[in-house]
């Protein structure tokens, strides 16, 4: 069993024109390990997040994935991207395909799985994620939590060694969060890999093996939810931390 970090990112750095949006980001997550990146707005959660799997360029530093280094173009940066699932705030499905459809098109064509051996998975997954009986629909006629499960599942058909979440509970109503929490809770419970951007501090403190604090585009602060919920190290962590309490 490989002994790399899943997940590596040394001296990271980018830039937004004259916007220094990461600062020298060293983060490893491990194997089985549920990571969760909190901070205020624009402080470089989603950035960092889209950069693991090359959905932005990084100016300088180097990100590897099981310990290999993710190249700038071609097969071998597919292949890597292909191991991380990522789940977005706006689900990103196909508006036009069936939810079924949704979850097998990855499989078959980037996997080379066959087609019936596509549709069982999916539909094991649909399942597994609480929305079975929606195969046959087109995501609109589904609610945002629903498309949210349906999107999970779709980057679990591809099998990979991590998955990322981009704030995947910020674009739905309050009774539709419980549903997806729930679904990336027993994930964790199972042993995926997971970094999780979330203002979701109820599920960073239950579920997180560590938090990471950003703000400014740098980790401020990182450590347990035990320690970082009750005792915060720096000011800005503190601050935070009280301003969503005050809400």
């Amino acid at each position: 069993m490989s002994e790399h970090p899943v997940i590596e990112l040394r001296h990271v750095e980018k830039h937004f024109g004259e916007l220094h949006v990461l600062k020298d980001i060293n983060l490893s997550v491990a194997r089985g390990e549920v990571v969760v990146v909190i901070g205020p707005s624009g402080s470089g959660k989603s950035t960092l997040c889209r950069t693991i799997n090359r959905l932005e360029t990084i100016d300088s530093g180097e990100i590897r994935i099981d310990g290999e280094r993710i190249p700038r173009e071609g097969k071998n940066l597919a292949r890597l991207r292909s191991q991380i699932g990522m789940v977005f705030q706006s689900f990103n499905l196909f508006p036009h395909r069936t939810v079924l459809d949704n979850v097998t098109i990855a499989p078959v064509d980037v996997l080379r799985i066959p087609k019936k051996q596509a549709r069982e998975e999916a539909l094991r997954l649909l399942e597994r994620v609480g929305v079975g009986d929606q195969a046959r629909k087109v995501p609109a006629q589904l609610s945002g939590g629903q498309q949210q499960r349906a999107a999970i599942a779709r980057a679990l058909a591809m099998h990979p060694k991590a998955m990322l979440f981009d704030e995947p509970t910020s674009a739905l109503d309050p009774e539709m969060i419980g549903e997806v929490l729930n679904v990336m809770t027993e994930l964790a419970r199972e042993g995926m890999t997971m970094l999780v951007v979330t203002h979701e501090m109820n599920f960073a403190r239950r579920v997180a093996s560590r938090v990471i604090f950003m703000e400014n585009g740098s980790i401020l602060e990182e450590g347990s939810p035990e320690s970082f919920f009750t005792h915060p190290q720096t000011q800005r962590a503190q601050a935070f931390l009280q301003s969503i309490q005050d809400h």
